[in-house]
């Protein structure tokens, strides 16, 4: 068997930094070698998540005692907040240049810097990075991200969206000025850090729309909906908060751009993915439900008509923890690093 890879999470205490452990252990070509949480920093992993008590870890350090070159690692998980990654990846990639990077926040998902600045709030602090790297939905540019230094692994709302709709954009067959995206995700993708509106009392027994109007992956939407289009788009999106751990549920509505049919719609998706291993597509006038994909690293896409013609109904849903964030992330390594696929991610939803 060959060398196993070294890799690094940095950002361990979070949930796509646990996510990515959780994976990570049972990938047979993987070794966890650095693990890095600054506020835990001493601790052992199982300090902060017992679920790891029985496996042997790293201890937790800080982010800033880490010698990058020593190191050696081959493949570094980035799981940081926005805006603090930019500079922690520029002095690793500077230190160890011949490691490779998957990035799970946005700092690196925007190709216009000035779009980041925008929609982030704070110029960019490393633009020449920017440059290079690669935006990692791993179904639209697998072959880009087997060559890539450094992976920008997308949102989980936007990969969640996406995947249905890019097969329509590109086959030019929905009317790329009426697009809406009604989204639903779980308390996960809000993150770990303790938040006053985040506790049981304040989200349980109903749920909200947040970010209206203006959320940050409207960025990363238009962005690669542009892209497939070949002209600019800007698409309708609206978030909601449920109470529930793990999901993301999308409802999209979409027109035809001439004659087609909500049929047609899912021949084109079927036959985008059918040899996707971790895209499956409903049968017609099937919906998604996110129990069916909970910690699985599959998206499940159903197609329905409308009642009004010349409209359908497109349904998208995922785990945002593995598939939106920690399940892509290890898809992502396993291409840059030479593995199969699907190594490490071929779990089964849990259900119920």
């Amino acid at each position: 068997m060959a060398r196993q890879a070294k890799v690094g999470v940095l950002g361990a205490s979070g949930y796509t930094g646990s996510e990515l452990v959780r994976l990570l252990l049972r990938h047979p070509q993987v070794e966890i070698a650095l693990l890095t949480a600054d506020r835990r920093a001493g601790q052992a992993m199982r300090d902060v998540f017992p679920q790891f008590s029985p496996f042997a870890l790293p201890t937790l350090v800080s982010i800033d005692g880490v010698d990058w070159k020593a190191a050696a690692l081959d493949l570094v998980f980035c799981a940081l907040p926005h805006a603090t990654t930019q500079k922690v990846i520029a002095a690793l990639l500077a230190a160890a240049p011949a490691t490779k990077v998957v990035d799970l926040s946005a700092d690196f998902r925007l190709a216009d810097t000035n779009a980041y600045a925008r929609w982030y709030g704070g110029e960019h602090s490393a633009p020449h990075l920017q440059t290079e790297a690669v935006y990692g939905l791993v179904e639209v540019y697998r072959d880009e991200i087997k060559k890539a230094r450094l992976v920008a692994n997308p949102g989980c709302y936007t990969t969640c969206a996406q995947l249905p709709l890019i097969p329509l954009i590109r086959k030019g067959v929905i009317a790329l000025d009426d697009i809406v995206i009604d989204a639903k995700s779980g308390m996960t993708g809000a993150g770990r850090a303790a938040k006053e509106n985040m506790l049981f009392s304040e989200v349980s027994e109903g749920f909200h729309a947040y970010g209206v109007g203006h959320h940050r992956h409207m960025a990363e939407l238009d962005q690669e909906f542009s892209r497939a289009a070949g002209r600019d788009v800007v698409v309708t999106f609206t978030p909601h908060l449920l109470p529930m751990n793990r999901g993301i549920l999308s409802t999209i509505y979409v027109r035809a751009s001439a004659q087609q049919k909500p049929e047609d719609f899912h021949a084109i998706i079927a036959q985008a993915y059918a040899g996707e291993p971790f895209v499956h597509v409903l049968p017609f006038g099937e919906m998604p439900q996110t129990r069916h994909v909970r910690g699985s690293n599959m998206t499940f896409i159903g197609v329905a008509k409308d009642r009004k013609p010349g409209r359908a109904i497109i349904g998208s849903a995922l785990d945002n923890l593995v598939k939106g964030a920690s399940g892509q992330a290890v898809q992502n390594m396993n291409l840059m690093l030479g593995f199969p696929e699907t190594m490490g991610l071929e779990q089964i939803a849990l259900f119920p």
